[in-house]
């Protein structure tokens, strides 16, 4: 049973590893990173050049932990739009977007659809 998880756990990480070797942020076009937990949505915008993170918008911050979304299709739609706003303040119009191992379905594309109706292009 546990080298089934470990199994599980590499292959996991081994997607993540081949959606990220062709993903870089730049200064001018930064990487948009979602991640996605059991309860919760976090998604960050992160210049690898410089190794900072410009910005970051989860279901943690305190607007959206008020309203109790956790992890839902409404929740995702939310933060997308937040973390747009939030690069919209720090003049950041493009991103490359990484989904990390997770398909682009479901909470992950009411995210990025949300981003994208907020003026984030990529």
């Amino acid at each position: 049973m546990e080298s089934s998880l470990i199994n599980k756990t590499r292959k996991r990480i081994n997607r993540a590893i081949r959606v990220r070797k062709h993903i870089r942020g730049t200064s001018d076009k930064p990487r948009l990173c979602v991640m996605k937990s059991n309860q919760h949505i976090a998604v960050q915008i992160i210049d690898d050049e410089q190794a900072i993170t410009l910005a970051s918008a989860s279901t943690l911050m305190k607007e959206l932990r008020t309203k109790k979304l956790g992890r839902t299709k409404e929740a995702a739609k939310q933060v997308g739009a937040k973390i747009a706003e939030l690069a919209k303040a720090k003049n950041i119009t493009t991103v490359v977007f990484d989904r990390g191992h997770n398909k682009f379905h479901g909470l992950i594309a009411e995210l990025a659809n949300a981003a994208r109706a907020n003026g984030l292009q990529f």
